[in-house]
Formats: structure tokens, sequence, C-alpha cells
């Protein structure tokens, strides 16, 4: 059989490139730019390395993912799956391997500059002879790590004689932002060559987004925002982005495996069915997550409104939704949103993705990480936490199924969070050792899963439980005979939060003195209620913390989690 050429593509260094910016519209335009070198980039090089070869390429479509066609007489490339962050393809041979990486990487200097791809081959491949399986594994764990390791930096000219700088980007610049934004709203600035790129591409960012989400809201009415300051946010009182970060548990090794023991042909057909129906999951979670969103909306007479705050209007009338998705299209989603609707979408968003069936028949679980900081902070400082905050929601998967010696990889979902109200001074863990531990206790309960385990009675820390204290401080069910009644001691609560710092013994003495009977109640454990401590643990600090920066939204409080 004919040696056939593996091409693996990938991106490096995507949080720079789309985080790099304060503005939202810049991180949109780079975000959609990422998209599109690895996907329909790609597509449009193939279709034009067959005009000049005038062969054949196969791109699989949704119904064709059963094709096959790669070693047939005149075809000279096929794509294998493109997801994850990553393209496969095959070649016919390698000498069109490499002419599709210089038609597709000229396209990406042209026009998406500054972003980095690499690109791995495998030119000793047979369909049919070697599994493709181990094939693309070794590129992907070896050759592209190894090209993203010994990638020389670029170091691009900064100017010649008198020139000025990007604000973004601090590349010498070539245009200004004026007819890439609303002149009347945003002040006029210098851009690069890269950032006019990424304002380019906003307006077909946001007519693929609505494509997305057609059928559940009205884009006559309603719009995705452009700007941070068009999340929602209530002048005057509370002006917060909330940045979220959800990705699948156990992803790559369920691509490794999928596939497994199969011929090449029916391992590439298995790999397809699994990108696609991942990134239908993703896609499906987000849609319900919009529709949740417009549905807290008021619609009578006090229509663009959720709950405390106001949506806010474009100037041709629109109502922007306080949401907004960056990445997305598979397991791996990053949105921003008001504020103080972080939590609850992030919640939302990992169930609903956790509902979703694919193609290998094993559920999916994800975690994430949230972080709210004010409206104008650094995108890129700010993201850089929520990785870490999204990392010590795996690393609490981990201790979950070391616990409960649980061998299932995608055991359960997790998320963790950081309310920097005040800015951020060093890495989450110095945070969290300098405001969060007290004599060698943790007064948060955070990380928490969003599911309980029907069959663990001693887990306390999920989101239900989390949930129900910040709806008991608010007061939602002081009208419940036998319950404590919270909704005028916001002074109270907000002395307990001090108070709890200090211990249990001094929690209990705040208790009697101010006749506080219970704390809000956990189900698994009695001794919080009369402590506000259980295993060197606080199961009330972050309820507190919470209370301003949290927002259910309507109808979602008992149906979906």
């Amino acid at each position: 059989m004919r040696k056939l050429t593996v091409t693996v593509l990938d991106t490096t260094e995507i949080q720079d490139y789309v985080f790099g910016s304060n503005r939202l519209g810049e991180n949109i335009g780079a975000s959609y730019l990422v998209s599109q070198a690895t996907k329909e980039w790609a597509e449009e090089a193939l279709q034009d390395l067959a005009k000049e070869l005038n062969q054949k390429v196969h791109i699989p479509q949704p119904n064709s993912l059963h094709e096959i066609h790669i070693g047939n007489e005149g075809v000279a490339a096929e794509i294998v799956y493109a997801g994850g962050g990553n393209t496969v393809l095959l070649f016919a041979s390698f000498e069109y391997a490499k002419r599709f990486t210089q038609i597709l990487t000229k396209r990406v200097l042209q026009d998406a500059p500054g972003l980095n791809i690499v690109v791995a081959h495998d030119k000793e491949f047979e369909l049919g002879k070697r599994a493709l399986k181990e094939a693309i594994n070794q590129l992907l764990e070896k050759e592209l790590a190894k090209k993203k390791r010994e990638r020389i930096a670029s170091a691009p000219l900064l100017g010649l004689g008198v020139t000025a700088a990007c604000q973004s980007t601090q590349l010498p610049a070539v245009n200004t932002s004026e007819k890439y934004i609303d002149a009347d709203e945003e002040d006029i600035y210098l851009i690069s060559r890269e950032t006019e790129a990424k304002l380019k591409a906003v307006p077909k960012a946001n007519q693929r987004l609505i494509e997305k989400f057609a059928g559940i809201f009205d884009p006559a009415i309603y719009d995705f925002p452009r700007r941070t300051d068009y999340l929602g946010r209530s002048e005057g009182s509370s002006s917060y982005v909330a940045i979220v970060h959800a990705d699948g548990n156990g992803m790559g090794n369920r691509f490794q495996k999928c596939g497994e023991g199969k011929s090449d042909e029916e391992a590439i057909v298995e790999i397809r069915k699994l990108s696609l129906t991942i990134e239908d999951a993703g896609i499906n979670a987000l849609r319900k997550l919009v529709e949740i969103v417009h549905n807290s909306i008021e619609k009578g007479e006090i229509i663009g409104k959720i709950g405390q705050f106001s949506l806010k209007k474009s100037r041709q009338g629109k109502y922007y939704l306080p949401f907004r998705p960056l990445v997305y299209g598979g397991d791996d989603v990053i949105f921003v949103c008001e504020g103080r609707l972080g939590l609850e979408l992030a919640a939302i968003y990992l169930r609903e993705f956790e509902n979703q069936n694919v193609s290998d028949n094993k559920h999916l679980t994800a975690r994430a990480g949230i972080c709210v900081v004010k409206t104008h902070y650094p995108f890129a400082r700010a993201y850089q936490l929520v990785e870490e905050l999204y990392r010590t929601a795996k690393k609490f998967i981990q201790e979950e199924r070391e616990r409960l010696d649980e061998s299932d990889e995608y055991y359960c979902s997790t998320l963790d969070w950081h309310f920097a109200a005040s800015g951020l001074i060093g890495s989450l863990g110095e945070i969290r050792q300098r405001e969060y531990e007290v004599s060698s206790r943790n007064i948060m309960m955070r990380p928490i899963r969003i599911k309980e385990n029907d069959s663990d009675d001693d887990q306390w820390r999920t989101w239900a439980n989390f949930r129900n204290v910040i709806q008991h401080f608010n007061g939602y069910f002081d009208n419940i005979e036998g319950n404590e009644h919270w909704q005028d001691r916001r002074n109270k609560i907000i002395t307990l939060r001090e108070i709890l710092r200090q211990g249990s013994d001094k929690t209990k003495q705040f208790m009697t003195a101010y006749g506080i009977k219970k704390l809000p109640p956990f189900p698994q454990v009695d001794d919080l209620q009369e402590t506000g401590w259980f295993d060197q643990r606080c199961g009330y600090f972050d309820a507190i913390e919470a209370i301003d920066f949290y927002l259910g939204l309507k109808g979602d409080n008992n149906e979906h989690l």
C-alpha cells in the first residue's frame, strides 16, 4: 500500500493572543481567528490545494463521517477530524502536506498576524498497516510538543524612524481604531496589524455567535455585547465582570482510547463521531445557558431587567445580553458575563454539559474556574488566575476519587472561584494562604462538586449546599416555621464572616450572644449548624463572601440544579 502523510495542526500561546488586551472587542476577534485557523481556513487551504493539483480532497460532514476517500485515485487529502484544538489530516504524499502547510501558514500570516501555528508530519504512515491512533498520539505528544519547545520566539521589527505604538500590543501602529469601533462611545486609539485583524473579525464573530444560538432569542431585540461595559454593570454599585473557563475531564485520554483495537478506517469514523458529538455537547450546554439567561429577563412593563440590574441598550435600541461566549465549539469553553452571574452560569453550564450524550457512551463531566474582577481589570492577569482555579478544581476531583476509592476519571464535575474585589496580588496559592488559612484551618469550602453522590453521606462541599446557604442568608426561607430569620440581619451576617475566622468556639459564643440558634442547614453534617466548622473547614465563609456576587436566575433554582 502507498505511504501516506499524517499531519497535525495546533496553535500555541493562545492565552496571550486572545487575552493580551483588556478590550473585549479584541478578545472576541482574536478568539474567532484562532477557531478559523485550524478549521475553516484549514478546509479552505485544502480546497485551494485541490484546485492547484486538479485533484479531490475530502472534508467530512455530519452525514458523511463514515466515508474515507484517502488512498483512492485522484484524492490528494482528507481531514480525519478537527476538534479539541487540533486538526488531523491525511495526505497522499509529503509534498502535498508541505504545500498545504504553505497555503495555510501564509493565510495565517496575512489574516491573523501574531497568531502562532505549529505543524507536525509523519511521512511513513500506511493506512491499514500501522495503527493510525499510534501515529496521531506520537505526533501530538512528542513531535508537536518538541516543536513548541524548540520554536524560536518571534522578534518583530518594532519600527524604523519615527513610529507610534499600538496601545494593545506595543507593536508599531498602522492605523487607528476609528472605523472598527463606535467612536461616539469609545476612545479612538492606535492599532497594529495584529490588533486591526482582531477588530476586523468582530462582526463575523458576532454573526457566527447569533447563528449558533438561533431560535433562542430575537436578534432584532437582543445582541451579544462587544464591550465589558455592556455586560450589565450597575452604575455606582456593582461594576464587575466574571471570566469563566470550563474544560471537559479526561478528554485527552478519551480521544486516545477512541477506536482502540479497531482498524484504521473504523478508528477514523469513531474519532470523527466523538469529535462531532463533543462539539455538539458544548454548544447544546451553552444554548441552554443562553435560554436560561433570556428567560430570566423581564418581558413585561419592566423589560430589560434581570434581578437587580438593567440590561444595557445599544444605539440601535437592542438590549445587550449580560453574557458573551469567547471560546466555544467543544469541551473547552470560555465566557464572560456580568460579575453577579458568574457562579450561577458556570454551575448551570457544568450541569447541562453533564446531561449531554456522546458517541463513546461514557458520561461527561468538567471542571470550571471563575474569577470575578473589576470591569476594567486587565484580562490577561485575571485569566491567569482562572487557569489556576480550574486546575484546583481538577485536583479536587482527584482528591474525591482517592477519598472514595473511585476509579472513574469522569467521576464528577467541580468548580472553584475567586472574588478579586480589590485586585490581585500574588498567585492563587499565595492569596489563599494569606487570606483563607487560619491556624492550619481552611475557612473555604471551595472547590465544590456540582452534583451530590447518593452513596456518599460525607460529601457536604456541593453546589446545592453552597447555594442553599446563600439563599438562607438572603432571607428566602424566613417564612418557613422553625427557620432563623436572616433578612434584616445583614450587619450580623457580615460580622459573622469575621467571627468565623476565629474558629468554632468564638462562633458558638457569637451565636449565643445574638440569639442565633442555628446556622443554615447542611443535611450531611449537623456540626456545621452548631459551630460553623467541620473537619478543619468552614461551611459559611464562602457563602457570606459571595452574597454580593451572586444572583440566581429565574426558574433555575430548583428545576436545573
